[in-house]
Protein backbone atom coordinates (compact mmCIF):
# COMPACT_ATOMS: atom_id res chain seq x y z
CA UNK A 1 0.00 0.00 0.00
CA UNK A 2 1.46 3.39 -0.95
CA UNK A 3 1.39 6.40 1.34
CA UNK A 4 -1.62 7.94 -0.39
CA UNK A 5 -3.73 4.78 -0.04
CA UNK A 6 -2.85 4.67 3.65
CA UNK A 7 -4.54 8.01 4.32
CA UNK A 8 -7.66 7.65 2.15
CA UNK A 9 -10.59 6.89 4.48
CA UNK A 10 -14.36 6.70 4.10
CA UNK A 11 -17.00 8.58 5.98
CA UNK A 12 -17.86 5.68 8.28
CA UNK A 13 -14.46 5.54 9.95
CA UNK A 14 -14.72 6.38 13.64
CA UNK A 15 -12.63 9.05 15.26
CA UNK A 16 -11.00 6.37 17.37
CA UNK A 17 -9.86 4.47 14.26
CA UNK A 18 -8.90 7.73 12.59
CA UNK A 19 -6.52 8.42 15.45
CA UNK A 20 -4.92 5.00 14.93
CA UNK A 21 -4.45 5.63 11.20
CA UNK A 22 -2.98 9.06 11.88
CA UNK A 23 -0.57 7.64 14.45
CA UNK A 24 0.57 4.91 12.05
CA UNK A 25 1.03 7.29 9.12
CA UNK A 26 3.85 9.79 8.78
CA UNK A 27 1.70 12.16 6.72
CA UNK A 28 -0.31 13.68 9.60
CA UNK A 29 -3.49 13.98 7.54
CA UNK A 30 -6.43 11.81 6.45
CA UNK A 31 -8.34 12.39 3.24
CA UNK A 32 -12.03 11.54 3.56
CA UNK A 33 -13.36 10.39 0.19
CA UNK A 34 -16.47 8.75 -1.30
CA UNK A 35 -16.50 5.60 -3.41
CA UNK A 36 -15.26 7.50 -6.49
CA UNK A 37 -12.36 9.05 -4.54
CA UNK A 38 -13.98 12.49 -4.53
CA UNK A 39 -12.52 14.52 -1.69
CA UNK A 40 -15.11 15.27 0.99
CA UNK A 41 -12.79 16.69 3.62
CA UNK A 42 -9.56 16.28 5.55
CA UNK A 43 -8.82 15.31 9.12
CA UNK A 44 -5.76 16.18 11.13
CA UNK A 45 -4.83 15.59 14.73
CA UNK A 46 -5.86 19.17 15.42
CA UNK A 47 -9.33 18.58 13.91
CA UNK A 48 -9.88 15.59 16.20
CA UNK A 49 -8.71 17.43 19.31
CA UNK A 50 -11.05 20.33 18.53
CA UNK A 51 -13.93 17.86 18.06
CA UNK A 52 -13.18 16.29 21.45
CA UNK A 53 -13.26 19.75 23.03
CA UNK A 54 -16.71 20.23 21.48
CA UNK A 55 -17.88 17.06 23.23
CA UNK A 56 -17.81 14.75 20.20
CA UNK A 57 -17.27 11.15 21.31
CA UNK A 58 -14.58 8.98 19.73
CA UNK A 59 -17.06 6.46 18.35
CA UNK A 60 -18.53 9.20 16.14
CA UNK A 61 -17.88 8.95 12.37
CA UNK A 62 -14.94 10.99 11.18
CA UNK A 63 -17.18 13.30 9.14
CA UNK A 64 -18.13 15.02 12.38
CA UNK A 65 -14.60 16.26 12.80
CA UNK A 66 -13.35 16.76 9.26
CA UNK A 67 -12.53 20.04 7.59
CA UNK A 68 -15.07 20.30 4.78
CA UNK A 69 -13.25 23.15 3.00
CA UNK A 70 -9.66 21.92 2.77
CA UNK A 71 -6.94 23.67 0.83
CA UNK A 72 -6.22 21.67 -2.33
CA UNK A 73 -3.70 21.70 -5.13
CA UNK A 74 -4.80 21.38 -8.73
CA UNK A 75 -3.32 18.39 -10.53
CA UNK A 76 -0.42 19.44 -12.75
CA UNK A 77 0.52 22.49 -10.69
CA UNK A 78 4.28 23.01 -10.51
CA UNK A 79 6.63 22.83 -7.56
CA UNK A 80 6.68 26.58 -6.99
CA UNK A 81 2.88 26.76 -6.83
CA UNK A 82 2.76 23.86 -4.37
CA UNK A 83 5.48 25.31 -2.15
CA UNK A 84 3.88 28.75 -2.19
CA UNK A 85 0.47 27.29 -1.30
CA UNK A 86 1.86 25.39 1.67
CA UNK A 87 4.03 28.21 2.97
CA UNK A 88 1.30 30.84 2.62
CA UNK A 89 -1.13 28.65 4.56
CA UNK A 90 1.37 27.26 7.07
CA UNK A 91 0.64 23.66 6.11
CA UNK A 92 3.05 20.83 5.32
CA UNK A 93 0.94 18.75 2.95
CA UNK A 94 -1.92 19.32 0.55
CA UNK A 95 -4.24 16.94 -1.34
CA UNK A 96 -3.92 17.04 -5.13
CA UNK A 97 -7.26 16.87 -6.97
CA UNK A 98 -8.38 16.72 -10.58
CA UNK A 99 -11.12 18.85 -12.17
CA UNK A 100 -13.80 16.58 -10.66
CA UNK A 101 -12.27 17.03 -7.21
CA UNK A 102 -11.11 13.43 -7.15
CA UNK A 103 -7.96 12.81 -5.15
CA UNK A 104 -5.01 12.00 -7.43
CA UNK A 105 -2.14 12.62 -5.02
CA UNK A 106 -0.86 14.15 -1.85
CA UNK A 107 1.98 16.64 -2.04
CA UNK A 108 4.16 17.17 1.00
CA UNK A 109 6.70 19.84 1.73
CA UNK A 110 9.29 17.23 2.67
CA UNK A 111 8.88 15.31 -0.58
CA UNK A 112 9.08 18.46 -2.68
CA UNK A 113 12.23 19.60 -0.96
CA UNK A 114 13.83 16.15 -1.21
CA UNK A 115 12.93 15.74 -4.87
CA UNK A 116 14.24 19.21 -5.62
CA UNK A 117 17.57 18.35 -4.04
CA UNK A 118 17.83 15.05 -5.89
CA UNK A 119 17.34 16.81 -9.21
CA UNK A 120 19.82 19.61 -8.56
CA UNK A 121 22.94 19.42 -10.69
CA UNK A 122 26.18 19.72 -8.70
CA UNK A 123 29.19 20.76 -10.75
CA UNK A 124 32.55 20.16 -9.09
CA UNK A 125 35.64 21.77 -10.57
CA UNK A 126 38.30 19.07 -10.53
CA UNK A 127 40.51 19.98 -13.47
CA UNK A 128 43.16 22.24 -11.92
CA UNK A 129 46.89 21.54 -12.10
CA UNK A 130 47.39 21.92 -8.34
CA UNK A 131 50.70 23.71 -8.83
CA UNK A 132 50.83 24.99 -5.25
CA UNK A 133 50.73 21.45 -3.93
CA UNK A 134 53.67 20.15 -5.97
CA UNK A 135 55.31 17.67 -5.68
CA UNK A 136 52.21 15.89 -4.33
CA UNK A 137 50.25 16.67 -7.47
CA UNK A 138 52.91 15.70 -10.00
CA UNK A 139 51.18 12.41 -10.61
CA UNK A 140 47.78 12.88 -8.94
CA UNK A 141 45.16 15.58 -9.53
CA UNK A 142 44.66 17.70 -6.43
CA UNK A 143 41.05 16.59 -5.74
CA UNK A 144 42.34 13.00 -5.52
CA UNK A 145 44.86 13.75 -2.78
CA UNK A 146 43.91 11.74 0.25
CA UNK A 147 42.62 13.22 3.47
CA UNK A 148 42.77 10.62 6.22
CA UNK A 149 42.89 7.81 3.69
CA UNK A 150 40.10 9.02 1.39
CA UNK A 151 40.38 11.21 -1.72
CA UNK A 152 39.33 14.79 -1.09
CA UNK A 153 36.78 14.56 -3.91
CA UNK A 154 35.15 11.54 -2.32
CA UNK A 155 34.77 13.42 0.97
CA UNK A 156 33.01 16.20 -0.95
CA UNK A 157 30.68 13.94 -2.90
CA UNK A 158 29.85 11.74 0.07
CA UNK A 159 28.74 14.73 2.10
CA UNK A 160 26.55 15.97 -0.74
CA UNK A 161 25.10 12.49 -1.29
CA UNK A 162 24.26 12.23 2.42
CA UNK A 163 22.21 15.39 1.99
CA UNK A 164 20.25 13.90 -0.92
CA UNK A 165 22.13 15.17 -3.96
CA UNK A 166 22.37 12.59 -6.74
CA UNK A 167 23.39 14.37 -9.94
CA UNK A 168 27.06 15.21 -10.20
CA UNK A 169 29.04 16.65 -13.06
CA UNK A 170 32.81 16.68 -12.67
CA UNK A 171 34.83 19.15 -14.71
CA UNK A 172 38.14 17.44 -15.38
CA UNK A 173 41.36 18.17 -17.24
CA UNK A 174 44.71 17.37 -15.55
CA UNK A 175 45.11 13.60 -15.08
CA UNK A 176 41.40 13.20 -15.73
CA UNK A 177 41.72 9.46 -16.26
CA UNK A 178 42.52 8.96 -12.56
CA UNK A 179 39.28 10.65 -11.50
CA UNK A 180 37.16 8.91 -14.13
CA UNK A 181 38.60 5.48 -13.36
CA UNK A 182 38.00 5.95 -9.65
CA UNK A 183 34.41 7.26 -9.74
CA UNK A 184 33.11 5.90 -13.05
CA UNK A 185 29.43 6.68 -13.65
CA UNK A 186 28.69 6.77 -9.91
CA UNK A 187 26.19 3.89 -9.98
CA UNK A 188 28.10 1.93 -7.33
CA UNK A 189 27.74 4.95 -5.04
CA UNK A 190 24.05 5.43 -5.76
CA UNK A 191 24.61 8.66 -7.69
CA UNK A 192 24.84 9.72 -11.31
CA UNK A 193 28.17 11.14 -12.46
CA UNK A 194 28.88 12.76 -15.82
CA UNK A 195 32.04 14.51 -16.93
CA UNK A 196 32.86 17.61 -18.88
CA UNK A 197 36.32 17.57 -20.41
CA UNK A 198 38.28 20.77 -20.63
CA UNK A 199 40.75 20.56 -23.52
CA UNK A 200 42.41 23.61 -22.03
CA UNK A 201 41.94 25.32 -18.66
CA UNK A 202 38.74 27.36 -18.80
CA UNK A 203 38.53 28.61 -15.23
CA UNK A 204 35.75 27.97 -12.73
CA UNK A 205 33.19 29.70 -14.93
CA UNK A 206 34.36 28.81 -18.42
CA UNK A 207 33.82 25.11 -17.78
CA UNK A 208 30.10 25.82 -17.37
CA UNK A 209 29.94 26.64 -21.09
CA UNK A 210 30.53 22.92 -21.69
CA UNK A 211 27.44 21.84 -19.78
CA UNK A 212 24.80 20.27 -22.01
CA UNK A 213 21.98 22.69 -22.82
CA UNK A 214 19.45 20.08 -21.77
CA UNK A 215 19.26 17.82 -18.74
CA UNK A 216 20.54 20.36 -16.25
CA UNK A 217 18.55 21.57 -13.29
CA UNK A 218 17.02 25.01 -12.91
CA UNK A 219 19.53 25.73 -10.15
CA UNK A 220 23.10 24.50 -10.24
CA UNK A 221 25.51 24.17 -7.36
CA UNK A 222 29.08 24.85 -8.41
CA UNK A 223 32.03 24.29 -6.13
CA UNK A 224 35.75 23.87 -6.25
CA UNK A 225 37.10 20.37 -5.85
CA UNK A 226 39.85 21.39 -3.46
CA UNK A 227 37.84 22.53 -0.46
CA UNK A 228 36.31 20.67 2.43
CA UNK A 229 33.34 21.87 4.40
CA UNK A 230 30.58 20.66 6.69
CA UNK A 231 28.17 23.11 5.03
CA UNK A 232 24.52 22.08 4.75
CA UNK A 233 23.98 22.54 1.02
CA UNK A 234 20.22 22.19 1.36
CA UNK A 235 20.21 25.31 3.53
CA UNK A 236 22.25 27.05 0.85
CA UNK A 237 19.59 26.21 -1.75
CA UNK A 238 16.78 27.31 0.58
CA UNK A 239 18.53 30.63 1.16
CA UNK A 240 19.00 31.10 -2.58
CA UNK A 241 15.28 30.48 -3.14
CA UNK A 242 14.11 32.61 -0.24
CA UNK A 243 16.22 35.56 -1.39
CA UNK A 244 15.10 35.07 -5.00
CA UNK A 245 18.62 35.48 -6.33
CA UNK A 246 19.75 34.41 -9.78
CA UNK A 247 23.18 33.68 -8.34
CA UNK A 248 24.44 33.16 -4.80
CA UNK A 249 28.04 33.19 -3.65
CA UNK A 250 28.82 31.42 -0.37
CA UNK A 251 31.23 33.58 1.61
CA UNK A 252 33.40 33.05 4.63
CA UNK A 253 34.29 35.55 7.31
CA UNK A 254 38.02 36.27 7.35
CA UNK A 255 39.80 38.55 9.83
CA UNK A 256 43.19 40.19 9.67
CA UNK A 257 44.71 41.62 12.82
CA UNK A 258 47.18 44.51 12.53
CA UNK A 259 50.16 43.57 14.72
CA UNK A 260 50.75 47.20 15.82
CA UNK A 261 48.92 50.08 17.43
CA UNK A 262 47.11 51.95 14.64
CA UNK A 263 47.17 55.73 14.91
CA UNK A 264 44.03 57.55 13.86
CA UNK A 265 44.67 61.04 12.56
CA UNK A 266 42.97 64.13 11.26
CA UNK A 267 45.52 65.71 8.98
CA UNK A 268 48.56 66.42 11.13
CA UNK A 269 46.57 65.99 14.39
CA UNK A 270 46.64 62.92 16.59
CA UNK A 271 43.09 61.62 17.23
CA UNK A 272 43.45 58.21 18.84
CA UNK A 273 45.46 55.01 18.93
CA UNK A 274 43.89 51.57 18.62
CA UNK A 275 46.01 48.62 19.70
CA UNK A 276 46.21 45.78 17.19
CA UNK A 277 42.76 46.20 15.63
CA UNK A 278 41.17 43.37 13.62
CA UNK A 279 39.48 43.92 10.28
CA UNK A 280 36.92 41.42 9.03
CA UNK A 281 35.98 40.70 5.45
CA UNK A 282 33.84 38.22 3.56
CA UNK A 283 35.94 36.10 1.24
CA UNK A 284 34.82 33.88 -1.60
CA UNK A 285 34.41 30.31 -0.37
CA UNK A 286 34.45 28.76 -3.84
CA UNK A 287 30.84 27.54 -3.52
CA UNK A 288 28.04 28.97 -5.65
CA UNK A 289 24.43 28.52 -6.70
CA UNK A 290 23.64 29.71 -10.20
CA UNK A 291 20.32 29.63 -12.02
CA UNK A 292 20.65 27.93 -15.39
CA UNK A 293 19.38 31.08 -17.10
CA UNK A 294 22.71 32.71 -16.18
CA UNK A 295 24.73 30.28 -18.30
CA UNK A 296 23.97 32.29 -21.43
CA UNK A 297 26.35 34.94 -20.11
CA UNK A 298 29.28 32.50 -19.93
CA UNK A 299 31.50 32.94 -23.03
CA UNK A 300 32.44 29.86 -25.02
CA UNK A 301 35.91 28.36 -25.03
CA UNK A 302 37.72 31.12 -23.14
CA UNK A 303 39.14 31.30 -19.64
CA UNK A 304 36.44 32.76 -17.41
CA UNK A 305 36.23 32.56 -13.64
CA UNK A 306 32.90 32.33 -11.87
CA UNK A 307 33.38 35.59 -9.93
CA UNK A 308 33.53 37.27 -13.35
CA UNK A 309 30.03 35.94 -14.00
CA UNK A 310 28.85 37.44 -10.72
CA UNK A 311 30.32 40.82 -11.69
CA UNK A 312 28.64 40.60 -15.08
CA UNK A 313 25.28 39.72 -13.58
CA UNK A 314 25.59 42.59 -11.14
CA UNK A 315 26.24 45.04 -13.98
CA UNK A 316 23.05 43.80 -15.60
CA UNK A 317 21.11 44.55 -12.41
CA UNK A 318 20.46 40.88 -11.71
CA UNK A 319 19.89 39.90 -8.09
CA UNK A 320 23.20 38.50 -6.90
CA UNK A 321 23.40 37.60 -3.23
CA UNK A 322 25.82 36.15 -0.70
CA UNK A 323 25.37 33.31 1.79
CA UNK A 324 27.56 33.29 4.92
CA UNK A 325 29.22 29.96 5.71
CA UNK A 326 29.35 29.39 9.48
CA UNK A 327 30.28 25.70 9.27
CA UNK A 328 33.79 24.26 9.02
CA UNK A 329 35.42 25.24 5.76
CA UNK A 330 38.95 24.96 4.47
CA UNK A 331 40.38 25.71 1.06
CA UNK A 332 43.36 23.42 0.48
CA UNK A 333 45.54 25.81 -1.41
CA UNK A 334 48.93 24.99 0.03
CA UNK A 335 50.96 22.16 1.53
CA UNK A 336 50.37 23.74 4.94
CA UNK A 337 46.60 23.57 4.46
CA UNK A 338 46.85 19.98 3.29
CA UNK A 339 48.82 18.96 6.37
CA UNK A 340 46.34 20.80 8.58
CA UNK A 341 43.25 18.97 7.29
CA UNK A 342 44.98 15.61 7.63
CA UNK A 343 46.02 16.43 11.17
CA UNK A 344 42.79 17.98 12.46
CA UNK A 345 40.13 16.51 10.16
CA UNK A 346 38.91 20.04 9.35
CA UNK A 347 35.90 20.15 7.04
CA UNK A 348 35.43 16.39 7.02
CA UNK A 349 33.04 16.14 9.94
CA UNK A 350 32.00 12.79 11.40
CA UNK A 351 32.24 10.30 8.55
Amino acid sequence: MNQLQEVLVDTKLSLLDAIKVLDESALQILLVVDESNTLLGTVTDGDIRRAILRGVILETPVVNAMNTSPITLEAGAGRDVAMSLMRNNSIHCVPVVDQSFRVVGLETETRLLWRDVEETTVVIMAGGLGMRLRPLTESVPKPMLQVNGTPMLEHIMSRLAEQGFRRFCLSVNYRSEIIKDYFGDGKSRGVDITYIEEEKPLGTGGALSLLPASNISERIIVMNGDLLTTLNFRQLLDFHDDQRGVATMAVRDYSIRVPYGVVQTDGEKFVDLVEKPAHSYFVNSGIYVVNSECLKFVPDDVFFDLPDLFKLLRKRDKRVIIFPVREEWVDIGSLRDYKLVNKKNVGVGEE
